[in-house]
């Protein structure tokens, strides 16, 4: 269940849930005042650091612990949503990069498995950080008798939102959010009109479980930078992700996991294919929301298909179905194990 300032948000009326639920976090003073906090700090850049950072990607998750990993995070995020979960007592961290509303429920579950240890009454801080309007939002009047309103659901952001927002809901452990800066409160307009975000990327301070907007960059997002970002594109096809949010981090052993994924042959041949439209054409396929990507995002799904194009059979990547496992080594990066 969500808690806001140390309350439940609990209704008699058992039309408070879903797209009214939201409207009621969207319009809470408390979280507007905790987004406008965070849209006024500085955006930390991230690039290389002898510091212990992790890095979670699109659709990837890692549950850390403090004395392990100083700084965790993410960015790149238009139309997702990052989630942190930090449990107050033991101090571990859960954070996820949620890009659809197949994976709320198994995903939240992923992540809270090292979180609460069993123990659903412990006190887990949230924070929710991403997605913009990139459809307008509609309201109409609820029919509750409170005069909820709700909201009609369109785009890409809203829908995923309105599932993390139930899946917490309607799970037995107490979650205190504490950061709401999502869909209005997370939107800008370029010089073109165009609704952009005004955060994609945040790091957590694990020490303190402060988060701050921050950019990565390429020394940053690290290790298999291309492989991980593979998963995303493939993972769907593989039926063993299905629903779930792909496994990278192993949390008591401070390594890089990354789990395997597989892909049919055809691959190399659609990123082929892909490879040979123009950069305005891959942004409209390619993306859920080609006006507000960042200045990269071509140049990164282009290496993508070169790497399937040289690469089309997965067990080149993933031998035997094995994982692919990097230790950090003494100049804080990350060295691949034989």
């Amino acid at each position: 269940m969500i808690y806001v300032d140390g309350l439940p948000l609990t209704s008699t009326d058992p039309s408070f849930k879903g797209s009214e639920l939201l409207v009621f976090l969207l319009e809470h003073p408390t979280l507007i005042a905790a987004s406008n906090r965070l849209k006024a700090m500085p955006e930390k850049d991230v690039p290389f650091s002898p510091a212990k950072y992790l890095y979670v990607f699109q659709r990837e998750y890692a549950t850390v612990d403090p004395s392990l990993v100083e700084f965790v995070g993410t960015d790149e995020a238009t139309t997702c949503v990052g989630l942190v979960i930090c449990n107050r007592n033991t101090k571990m961290i859960s954070i996820s990069h949620m890009d659809f509303v197949t994976v709320g429920d198994m995903g939240l579950t992923q992540m809270l498995s090292l979180v609460v240890d069993h123990d659903v009454d412990a006190a887990l801080d949230v924070h929710l950080i991403g997605s913009f309007e990139d459809k307008p939002i509609q309201l109409i009047n609820g029919s509750n008798q409170s005069g909820g309103r709700k909201i009609i659901p369109s785009g890409y952001s809203l829908p995923l939102c309105l599932k993390i927002v139930e899946a917490l809901q309607h799970r037995r452990e107490k979650f205190q959010l504490q950061t709401f800066c999502v869909l209005s409160h997370n939107t800008k307009r370029d010089l073109n009109g165009s609704a952009m975000p005004i955060i994609s990327g945040f790091v957590v301070e694990t020490s303190s479980g402060s988060v701050m907007p921050a950019c990565f960059d390429k020394t940053s997002r690290c290790p298999d930078e291309i492989v991980r970002r593979i998963r995303v594109t493939v993972s769907s096809e593989d039926p063993y992700w299905d629903g779930k949010l792909l496994e990278t981090y192993d949390t008591l052993c401070d390594r890089i996991v990354v789990a395997p994924c597989t892909w049919v042959l055809d691959w190399g041949k659609i990123a082929f294919s892909l490879q040979q439209l123009s950069d305005s054409e891959i942004l409209m396929r390619c993306s859920t929301s080609p006006d507000a990507e960042a200045p990269d995002f071509v140049e990164n799904e282009r290496r993508i298909w070169s790497y399937l194009i040289k690469h089309p059979d997965w067990t080149h990547t993933f031998p035997g179905r094995k994982p692919r496992i990097f230790e950090r080594n003494p100049t804080g990066g990350w060295s691949r194990c034989k």
